[in-house]
């Protein structure tokens, strides 16, 4: 039976982590002038929802309900279409979150760096809970998924927009003293803020950077129709990890009519590297923004687009200022807007709009959902983007690294990229590097190069295993680091995970299992309930309380899961499970308690959320159970 012992008393006992009564409206509220003045400059377009929701709570730290109902007003928008995108998005904030919101990224990298250590840390620094606010409203500490800052980790993320990388001890306790004292983030040693590009091996793309302007002078020398035809023959492959022939994708979508007078095309790019241990693009971004936008724009003259758009993930919202500042300057040398180079008709821009952290917004369609102000919900396919994408308008998605490879072909043609890499992958691919290895950072190789190749350069020992693609991906075991990387052996988006014989996989697997519960966007109940289904067999397996019963639902999750979820996430959610689970059995075979069926439910664990709710944990809040 279950028996309380001890009779909770009615009243909560005074401390800190008891919920507070906080005023609903911040004293510095974006309104008048201001809100005019955001509002104006956004042109009062429903489809910059996120943006303005970004910036209004930037100014005032979290997003009340009648700021809310102000926009939906001025906007033209029902209040429960503001609110439900609001509530979508992990970087709105619809309570008060304080004024200062740490993040620690939770990536399994970081932890293996120590980072739950520095959160406890910092949490008993600043009297503060992890995942709540401190009761004077100053503060609140959490953590977040993948930040892209894998190779200099443990990182922390501050107010959505500062990233502290390599963050240790004396960090930490310097933070705390900073934030007592109330300073400033932008009075913060400026050192802390640095982000290091760690290039180690660099080849086509990395190696030998072109003069802005050149690949388009050579795009706009051959013609629409011969770049088309250079682009197809090159056989070069998107870099997202779907592999879809860019050139193919590309035709397509110049074939597809629009649907207003002028035949409206749009070029986007999917900079929002969300795939946990996956950072090539931030340093794209950093180092070679203006190859970026050169591929864009060969691109849009490829297509017959006018516009483009830059979708940059919320948590590179750093970056975002310098990639401004490129875009500013190419407009000035004529490489952007009106007659683009002197060639009448040709006019391209484009704008940069910044995630609000949404792992679910790297599918494509979703990505378009967000830049039309919605919610980041993967549409039904078909139709694609090529033919119905932005604002139903015929749209190309490709990501950073494609739209630079397209640049060397402009320039170099279709031929010598061929004759890079595999004849079914050919040119390069760059590689994330990072875990238990001697130089994290990014490496270029051709295609066809072995995994093997990879951890010797970085300096990888005793491994046992590498996690290539990210969570959703393939985990490798050491018999198998004689494969190769290419869309024929093992493709990838980018990430490569190093673990070593001291790493428990089961441990990695069910961080990676924690990772999508927490970014399912919740829109189809195989990834919305199978996830979390995931996570408690797993908890129940790390709590010592498993059996081969566990193991096999654990498998029937996976079959459900790749065959009836919505999108791609629910589909790979289970990749690593199914992975580790056969080639590292004896790390989930240890955990078993019995061979046959153990009990999964426990009253006393159901209630874990009413105890946090109230933020008690002594005995009269658990129930103990008596034989």
């Amino acid at each position: 039976m279950l028996r309380n012992p001890r009779r909770p008393s009615v009243a909560l006992e005074s401390n800190e982590m008891a919920p507070v009564k906080i005023e609903t409206t911040p004293p510095d509220r974006l309104q008048g002038d201001g809100m005019e003045a955001l509002l104006r400059r956004h042109g009062r377009n429903p489809h910059a929802l996120v943006q303005i929701l970004r910036e209004v709570q930037a100014h005032q730290t979290w997003l009340p309900r009648d700021t809310l109902s102000l926009l939906a007003h001025e906007l033209g928008l029902t209040l429960a279409h503001v609110e439900g995108v609001a509530s979508f998005y992990r970087f709105f904030h619809m309570q008060p979150v304080g004024e200062y919101r740490l993040l620690l990224s939770d990536n399994i990298t970081d932890r293996m760096l120590g980072s739950e250590a520095l959160l406890a840390d910092l949490c008993q620094q600043l009297r503060v809970e992890p995942g709540r606010m401190r009761a004077d409203g100053r503060v609140s500490v959490a953590r977040s998924s993948c930040t892209g800052l894998c190779d200099q980790g443990p990182a922390l993320l501050v107010n959505h927009h500062h990233v502290i990388t390599r963050l240790d001890a004396q960090r930490v306790a310097r933070i705390a003293e900073l934030i007592e004292a109330r300073t400033p983030v932008a009075a913060w040693p400026a050192e802390w803020f640095e982000v290091v590009d760690n290039i180690h091996r660099a080849d086509v793309l990395l190696g030998t950077p072109q003069a802005p302007g050149v690949a388009l002078a050579a795009a706009l020398a051959r013609g629409w129709q011969a770049l088309l035809d250079e682009v197809k023959q090159s056989n070069l492959r998107g870099r997202g990890g779907a592999g879809y022939q860019t050139g193919r994708k590309w035709e397509l979508c110049r074939e597809a009519p629009g649907n207003t007078p002028d035949n409206t095309h749009y070029v986007v790019c999917n900079a929002d590297e969300g795939e946990p241990g996956t950072f090539k693009d931030r340093v794209l971004l950093s180092r070679y923004a203006d190859s970026l936008f050169e591929g864009m724009t060969i691109a849009g003259f490829a297509i017959g687009a006018r516009q483009g758009f830059v979708y940059l993930r919320g948590e590179y919202r750093y970056l975002l200022e310098p990639l401004q500042a490129v875009l500013q300057r190419r407009r000035e040398a004529n490489l952007l807007g009106a007659a683009i180079q002197g060639r009448e008709g040709f006019d391209f821009d484009i704008d940069i709009h910044v995630g609000a952290g949404a792992y679910v917004c790297g599918e494509e369609s979703a990505l378009i959902e967000s830049l039309e102000g919605k919610r980041g919900t993967p549409r039904i396919r078909p139709p694609y983007p090529v033919e119905h994408g932005y604002l139903d308008e015929p749209t190309i998605v490709n990501n950073v690294e494609t739209y630079c490879a397209v640049t060397h072909i402009a320039v170099h043609g279709a031929a010598w990229w061929a004759g890079i890499g595999t004849p079914k992958s050919t040119g390069t691919k760059i590689h994330s590097v990072s875990g238990d290895c001697e130089r994290p950072g990014i490496y270029e190789y051709p295609y066809g190069t072995r995994i093997g190749r990879i951890l010797e350069d970085c300096g990888a020992r005793d491994t046992q295993a590498v996690q290539v693609g990210g969570p959703s991906g393939v985990c490798l075991s050491a018999f198998e680091f004689g494969r190769r990387i290419a869309f024929e052996d093992v493709p990838t988006a980018g990430a490569f995970m190093v673990f070593d014989r001291s790493r428990d996989m089961f441990e990695v697997a069910r961080n990676f299992a924690q990772f999508f519960a927490h970014e399912s966007c919740g829109f189809c109940t195989p990834c919305r309930v199978g996830t979390a289904l995931v996570v408690k067999r797993m908890d129940k397996l790390a709590a010592g309380q498993g059996s081969r019963h566990d193991v096999d639902v654990l498998f029937e999750l996976d079959k459900l899961m790749h065959t009836a979820t919505h999108c791609g996430l629910g589909g790979a959610a289970c990749n690593p499970l199914r992975d580790t689970i056969a080639k590292f059995r004896p790390a989930y075979e240890q955990r078993l308690t019995s061979l046959y069926f153990e009990p999964a439910f426990s009253l006393d664990a159901e209630l874990s959320i009413a105890r946090q709710m109230t933020g008690r944990d002594d005995p009269a809040s658990h129930l103990e159970i008596v034989e």
